[in-house]
């Protein structure tokens, strides 16, 4: 229901059902079992998409433990070993392209395998994906599968040797953000997006930075459809901010604060914001935050001049349109959080060496900020830590004290805002707001992304209220003719430079390429432009494309013989990499 919380240390599981207030010993219900403290809990709606109570560890003697009740009751459903890994996403293992992809669809008594010689694999939104390695001295290619495993086909992009990486950057039920590493120490790659089947790849964004911890500044912004943020790395060197408004079909760079001024030496001022590469090295403490009850509402940190920079110190800057305006809100690196739906903003100043007893906290999109003493006596800041979700009211500031033993004591402490929020928001505090108005001079087509205008309903920045518990974000839909800019290029095909054209690339021979889907080839005829998964455009730009199947069976190797797909837990004598995703778990297995 929103009020749970886990926490993890070495000897107790404490969980507590009262934002915090309270807390219970639950050790006993595992057996007192040790948890791999780098692995920790996997929990939340984030990490089981279908049921939030769903829970799932990992301890010291790699037992695989579920709890189905949110850590009430518990159950191990797998036996492993010490070289066991449990991951989310991309597996660590020293026996990569040797390994066994396999499935359970009721929770571990029995397993199905999907395909062999695996490199590493990953779920997310409706895709399946793995790499395979189909001989040694081949480069790896990349499957999906969008039926959790019962069909795949191959991925039309460039294939990566090992010392080559693949990363998905994210995805939903019909498009993938895919990265491909370029060959070397280089630091960056290429950014492809997929067709709503996650074969056909389109170039989207070249030199991404992918920095040598393999971590992308790579950010969705949640808050208004079709917006994303990255940072790529530029011949010079240097890093800069880039954000896309129509799924990565076209990207720039961002504006700068009407209210934040570039030095005067700086030749080109934009706005440049921290990602996971800052926050790795310690530069922010944390990265890039948005909600999708709060409409167009954005806080980031980051700095303005010619490119991001480390010796600059970073501020954190908000933006009330999906990241077409922004403002600079406070100085120096901060924590902070979204509540009551985008109606209250609060933070936390960073004090690297002092003690923390203040919070501020805005109610107009931090125009404005106040500032609340929770405690009379300060500690050190740990964490802030809010419902996901953004419904409620109350936030969580945790930290220890020291204690005249020199044991540290740890503190948490609830901040109810509904005390200092007490009003009810009514008709009248809200408006009508048309998402991605750039240009009101032309009616018919401003406020036009992915085919569709959207007008929302959402709270004056003025108003000082509570949305609370029961509000529902409300739009209006209005369909759009379709231009170029409603497509993405198609597979061996590129956007010219500040054009909304598609040409071909020089190495593409022709118009015509094969693709192996479900096992039959179909040859396509494309005119360069392949429409943008979820565009709802109508009319106006429609290019020309034929896709024809050729009887001819293709494909990758077949599975084992399906009479011996299906195998019980108890035999299982080999390390085992577990994830748990939707309906299913998938384990890489090495024999």
């Amino acid at each position: 229901d929103g009020t749970g919380v886990i926490t993890i240390n070495v000897l107790l599981i404490l969980n507590s059902t009262d934002y915090g207030k309270s807390f219970h010993d639950i050790s006993h219900r595992i057996n007192h079992t040790f948890i791999k403290e780098e692995l920790g809990i996997s929990v939340g709606p984030g990490s089981s998409v279908k049921k939030a109570n769903t829970a799932l560890f990992l301890d010291l003697q790699d037992g695989l433990w579920l709890s189905l009740d949110f850590g009430a009751r518990w159950t191990k459903v797998h036996e492993g070993e010490t070289k066991s890994n449990f991951i989310l996403l991309l597996v660590e293992a020293e026996e990569r392209g040797d390994l066994v992809l396999k499935r359970t669809k009721d929770l571990g008594k029995t397993f199905t395998i999907i395909h062999e010689d695996v490199f590493s694999f990953g779920y997310i939104g409706a895709f399946l994906f793995f790499s395979v390695m189909e001989d040694p001295r081949s480069p790896r290619v990349m499957y999906f599968s969008s039926d959790q495993g019962e069909t795949f086909s191959q991925a039309l992009l460039p294939s990566a040797s090992t010392e080559q990486f693949y990363s998905i950057l994210d995805g939903d039920e019909d498009m993938l953000f895919m990265h491909v590493d370029n060959p070397g120490d280089t630091f960056f790659g290429t950014m492809y997006t997929s067709d709503d089947r996650g074969i056909l790849f389109s170039k989207s964004l070249e030199r991404h930075l992918f920095d040598g911890h393999r971590k992308s500044d790579f950010t969705n912004i949640t808050s208004l459809r079709g917006v994303y943020l990255t940072n790529k790395l530029d011949i010079d060197g240097r890093i800069r901010s880039v954000i896309s408004f129509n799924r990565g079909g076209t990207w720039r760079q961002l504006k700068k604060p009407q209210n934040v001024n570039c030095a005067d030496n700086v030749k080109r001022c934009n706005l440049h914001i921290h990602g996971e590469h800052s926050r790795k090295n310690r530069i922010v403490p944390v990265l890039a935050l948005s909600e999708p009850t709060a409409i167009g509402l954005v806080i980031a940190h980051g700095s303005v001049g010619d490119s991001l920079s480390s010796s600059q110190h970073p501020d954190v800057f908000v933006s009330s349109d999906g990241g077409y305006n922004w403002i600079g809100t406070l100085k120096g690196p901060h924590h902070y959080s979204i509540l009551d739906s985008g109606g209250l903003i609060v933070a936390v100043e960073v004090h690297r060496e002092g003690q923390v007893k203040t919070i501020k906290f805005s109610t107009d999109e931090g125009q404005c900020w106040k500032l609340y003493n929770f405690t009379e006596q300060p500690f050190f800041f740990a964490g802030l830590a809010s419902e996901p979700g953004t419904k409620a009211m109350n936030v969580s500031v945790w930290g220890f004290r020291p204690e005249e033993d020199g044991q540290p004591m740890w503190v948490a402490v609830t901040i109810d805002f509904q005390s200092l929020i007490t009003r009810e928001c009514n008709k009248k505090d809200y408006e009508e707001w048309l998402a991605h108005s750039t240009d009101k001079r032309n009616s018919e087509r401003n406020g036009c992304v992915l085919g569709m205008k959207e007008t929302y309903r959402r709270l004056k920045k003025q108003s000082v209220c509570r949305n609370g518990r029961n509000f529902v974000v409300t739009k209006k839909q209005i369909p759009c003719p379709c231009t170029r800019e409603d497509y993405l290029c198609d597979y061996g095909y590129y956007r010219h430079v500040n054009t909304s054209e598609c040409v071909r690339q020089p190495n593409t021979p022709n118009k015509t390429f094969e693709m192996c889907l479900n096992g039959e080839e179909d040859e396509l005829l494309t005119a360069g432009y392949r429409k943008v998964p979820s565009d709802k455009c109508q009319g106006g730009f429609t290019p020309q494309g034929v896709v024809q199947t050729i009887i001819r069976p293709c494909g990758v190797k077949p599975s084992p013989d399906p009479s011996a797909k299906s195998t019980s837990v108890g035999h299982f004598d080999t390390p085992v990499r577990t994830v748990l995703m939707l309906k299913c778990l998938f384990v890489l297995c090495s024999y």
